[in-house]
């Protein structure tokens, strides 16, 4: 069983890869995906580019796991020696954009949800969502599907992890910031100068520590980035504008953060958007401790994903390397796709 769908999930990651599917244009792989799940009898539910379903004997009286990623790619990295979108299987690696970030996770994930989907007295309900726009972190992926979906207990993300269990991920705030001053004649003693000020704010998040220290993760990063005052040599600026770059840990919210800025700075600080969070599952979570059981190891991802997006536990994991992804020539290995349906079946069986 496990065998034929490996296989399958190969064949589709193969269709996908051979279908381009940037941000904002993935109706061609959502059609793959869909396609798919109806083929195997799955009821599908369908809006903008996101294909979602639950498992057949779905129980409303039962709490729901989502097993969610995406099917959205970037663009080819220019040093590609190799047509992108032409799958190639070559001393077991899947070539083909998109195939390890993260083609091979969403292909596990289905293959899971197949394993699943007819099965009677679980504990647990599945919903399975392949879902776009993850690479932009846009509004027409998962922040629009999740309202559809119920309540869910939990949800396993897929993202190229090595199939270890990344338990926390650091959300982002972008800071724009703005130093006032009183423009005057540099010439003359006038004016209050808004690069000053600015250089004011900018020790502070350069020196802040703030007090709660995440375990995965250590102290929260903050990083000015970029900065822009004046009009000309001989004008002292009334205003300065700069960028900091926020890593927020899972023992702050971005709101909280965005609050503790704004009591110790002078500057006015507008945050671009608080939506991609910091998340995090405990590590005495069922599904975190079947993994363990497994011999997985837990750590904390530096990088972003559509778990951002979500206000309920959970874990990130996958089959590939996340440092393959948005690489040149990129890659997924066909044994993690193997060994990662078998692995996400595992860890779910002992919950479910």
């Amino acid at each position: 069983m496990k065998d034929n769908l490996s296989q399958q999930a190969i064949a589709l990651l193969e269709s996908l890869i051979a279908s381009p599917s940037f941000s904002k244009e993935e109706h061609l792989t959502s059609d793959l995906i869909a396609n798919f799940l109806e083929s195997h009898g799955v009821a599908i539910h369908r809006e903008l580019f996101n294909v979602w379903a639950f498992n057949k004997h779905y129980d409303p009286s039962k709490p729901t796991i989502l097993l969610n990623s995406h099917h959205d790619t970037v663009r080819p990295n220019k040093d590609y020696t190799r047509d992108p979108f032409k799958p190639e299987v070559i001393d077991g690696k899947l070539f083909g954009l998109g195939s390890n970030d993260a083609g091979g996770c969403l292909v596990s994930l289905i293959a899971t949800f197949l394993h699943f989907y007819e099965k009677e007295g679980m504990k647990y309900n599945f919903c399975i969502a392949a879902t776009a726009e993850e690479e932009i972190s846009g509004n027409d992926g998962l922040e629009f599907v999740i309202p559809k979906l119920g309540e869910l207990e939990f949800a396993i993300v897929g993202e190229p992890t090595q199939m270890h269990l990344a338990v926390a991920e650091r959300g982002l705030m972008v800071l724009d910031c703005v130093a006032h001053g009183r423009s005057g004649h540099a010439a003359r003693n006038e004016g209050d100068n808004a690069i000053f000020k600015a250089i004011k704010d900018i020790e502070w998040f350069n020196t802040y520590q703030f007090p709660k220290v995440s375990e995965e993760f250590g102290p929260i990063k903050m990083s000015v980035t970029m900065i822009n005052a004046g009009t000309q040599h001989n004008v002292v600026p009334s205003t300065c504008d700069f960028v900091v770059d926020v890593r927020v840990t899972d023992a702050y919210t971005n709101e909280e953060v965005l609050e503790i800025v704004r009591q110790h700075v002078d500057c006015e600080v507008n945050a671009r958007s608080t939506r991609l969070k910091p998340s995090s599952i405990a590590k005495d979570h069922p599904i975190v401790q079947a993994g363990i059981a497994l011999g997985r190891e837990t750590y904390g991802s530096p990088t972003t994903s559509d778990q951002a997006l979500l206000s309920i536990p959970s874990l990130k994991c996958g089959p590939g390397d996340s440092a393959r992804s948005h690489t040149a020539d990129e890659f997924v290995y066909v044994k993690e796709i193997e060994e990662g349906i078998a692995l996400y079946i595992e860890m779910l069986t002992q919950i479910v």
